[in-house]
């Protein structure tokens, strides 16, 4: 019996790939579901699943970053999406398994067999490791959800030039001029970013490197951000600000 968990953020995609593998599947047994990435990640990592049914394209964390903060990875993983996009392709690159929605019940019988030869063969998740340890999203055309009063909004983080801390909330400073106030603290917004240009120069200041305008020395120091605003720097922070702007 190979143990499975299904991560999907709709759930009417959830219960559908439920009756899939109900009906198709007999040797997969459903341990756990979620429609919450987070919740998900607690899960694989306590009960250790045989594999994973994973949606690529969630709004709040998609499957690179879910995947990402896995402790546990000696599953198997077969991706769910309606996509055929880039995360896609470089998955089929690494022999990683997709679905496409609607999933075709041949399809789904035809992954879950290599996963019942992989199990056999006691190789769990080989192609799961390799697949991490070489590819990362392109992060150009990855999207974020900023939540606000009431609504969700979309945002390349890109487009974002610093953040700034207001108690449980959070502004958030886009290079055409908007603002935004988001109902996250800081450091929830540093977690969901999670973007290698992004850096925390002071405990209020999250700020993308690639909108420095100027590093100034003096009266701080600070930084002068594309838009024209100044930026304090912590000084515990000054020296690993600076090895980062020399890389």
């Amino acid at each position: 019996m190979i143990n499975a968990i299904l991560i999907d953020d709709e759930l009417n995609a959830l219960k559908n790939l439920k009756w899939e593998i109900e009906h198709f599947c007999p040797n997969i047994k459903i341990i756990d579901s979620f429609v919450d990435p987070v919740e998900a990640i607690s899960a694989i990592n306590y009960l250790k699943p045989d594999c994973v049914f994973l949606d690529i394209e969630m709004p709040e964390m998609d499957g690179f970053q879910l995947l990402n903060k896995l402790s546990y990875r000696n599953f198997d993983l077969i991706i769910t999406t309606a996509y055929d996009n880039y995360a896609i392709k470089a998955f089929r690159a690494h022999a990683i398994d997709y679905l496409l929605k609607p999933i075709d019940s041949d399809d789904l019988k035809s992954a879950v067999s290599k996963i019942t030869a992989n199990k056999q063969k006691n190789v769990l998740g080989f192609e799961l490791k390799k697949v991490l340890q070489s590819i990362s999203p392109p992060t150009a055309h990855r999207k974020i959800g900023l939540p606000m009063a009431g609504r969700i909004v979309y945002k390349n983080p890109e487009t974002i030039v610093y953040c700034k801390s207001d108690g449980n909330y959070s502004e958030v400073y886009f290079a055409d001029g908007n603002v935004e106030v988001v109902t996250l603290k800081l450091k929830e917004v540093e977690e969901l970013i999670e973007h290698s240009d992004f850096f925390r120069v002071h405990n209020s200041y999250l700020i993308n490197i690639r909108h420095i305008s100027e590093y100034v020395r003096t009266d701080g120091p600070y930084l002068i951000m594309s838009n024209k605003k100044d930026i304090p720097i912590s000084r515990t922070k000054k020296n690993d600000l600076l090895q980062r702007l020399e890389r």
